[in-house]
């Protein structure tokens, strides 16, 4: 774990070489998402996490629906109650067995509890592969702020525990990114959990990262736009803090009233939705990125933020901070604080200590993406791999 007390001295340093360390030659995988890589963390994740295993020497596909110049493939395309940004999709069952079929996995990952999550659930006993279910969302609390969801909250929240429960009983293992969903996943049924780490986008640990700029001038928020992101904070923030500049990355049931709040506040300002590969600057040109939500079993954005070497400001309800080696890398909004009232804070912390936190978010990042990388392989190996090496608080 690191220590507080360490300097900087790792930031811009080249990489350690992942494949050279690590080996994945012959492993057949198959990750089964109902997520779009493009579209949320969920989808980010696996994508991330199959370029890292790809990298490695093992054979992975992921199936999921894909979003691209505004139109979704992989399947039907159905509304999703409480956000008119997102899709439904019933996947294409010729195409899914073709790939699985061309792939022939030992494991089949599930990430989500949609019609692709079930369809793998059948084809993994059908290839006799492994079944590994990963378990991010923590639907009940999402219906509970969304009010478009209040009509079909009871049903969709009936069928999702059922394919949870389903998942959970023919899965191998239940992996989740904080205690608090290890403890969700036991109560609706999962009998073997661990815990996972996230994987970091390759280029955001192989390119070197932007020197810390003096002072704290321009704040970046980039998410879904969704009640549970708390997006009230930032236009608070940006009210109480005019000489500061915020941009808002993102789509979601939000954007119309962020546009609003937006034409009041000459420093509030909505870029759009970010393509995966222009994360990274539109990162890069920020020096503090914002996770202020009020559900958030991680916060995957601000662990790539911390691999960059930017200050990174979450709330108490983000999972990343029950990760020790990471939290001491972050800046938690107190109990007693705004949003406003933290960046206030860190604008009055010396600058060569910003540098030392920032140096130490980004060297915790890189160590955590490893670990996490040698803890799924032993996942995939079926190895005993329980849970990542990482000690919760």
């Amino acid at each position: 774990m690191l220590s507080p007390t360490e300097d900087n001295a790792s930031v811009g340093a080249a990489p350690d070489s992942i494949a050279g360390a690590l080996d994945g030659t012959g492993l057949r995988i198959a990750i089964v998402s109902d997520a779009a890589p493009e579209r949320n963390g969920v989808g980010a994740y696996y994508r991330d996490l199959a370029e890292h295993l790809t990298a490695v020497g093992g054979r992975v596909d992921l199936i999921s629906p894909r979003f691209r110049a505004g139109h979704w493939y992989g399947g039907l395309p159905l509304p999703l109650p409480g956000d008119p940004t997102q899709r439904f999709v019933l996947p294409s069952l010729p195409l899914v067995m073709r790939r699985m079929a061309r792939l022939r996995p030992d494991v089949v990952i599930v990430p989500t509890p949609g019609p692709f999550g079930m369809l793998g659930m059948v084809l993994a006993k059908r290839w006799h592969a492994r079944l590994v279910v990963g378990f991010h969302t923590h639907f009940e609390r999402l219906a509970a702020l969304n009010d478009d969801w209040v009509l079909m909250g009871k049903v969709a929240q009936a069928y999702l525990n059922t394919c949870n429960r389903a998942l959970f009983r023919e899965g191998a293992l239940v992996l989740a990114n904080s205690e608090e969903m290890l403890d969700i996943a036991r109560r609706i049924g999962a009998r073997r959990v661990g815990l996972m780490g996230t994987p970091i986008p390759k280029a955001f640990l192989d390119t070197p990262p932007q020197p810390l700029r003096q002072g704290v001038h321009r704040i970046l928020f980039a998410g879904r736009l969704a009640p549970e992101k708390n997006l009230g904070a930032i236009v608070d923030a940006a009210a109480a803090l005019p000489d500061l500049q915020f941009q808002v990355a993102g789509d979601g049931p939000q954007r119309q009233w962020l546009l609003e709040q937006g034409a009041q506040l000459p420093n509030l300002h909505y870029v759009g939705w970010v393509k995966r590969q222009q994360i990274l600057p539109l990162i890069d040109g920020a020096d503090v990125l914002v996770l202020p939500s009020t559900v958030e079993s991680f916060g995957t954005i601000a662990l790539e933020a911390m691999a960059r070497g930017r200050l990174v400001v979450v709330s108490a309800a983000c999972g990343i901070l029950s990760w020790r080696s990471l939290e001491q890398g972050l800046f938690q909004i107190r109990p007693d604080e705004t949003l406003a009232d933290t960046l206030a804070r860190l604008r009055a912390v010396d600058h060569a200590m910003l540098e030392r936190k920032a140096g130490i978010a980004r060297a915790a990042a890189r160590e955590l993406n490893d670990r996490n990388l040698r803890h799924w392989l032993r996942v995939v190996r079926d190895e005993n791999a329980a849970g990542s090496d990482d000690v919760c608080i």
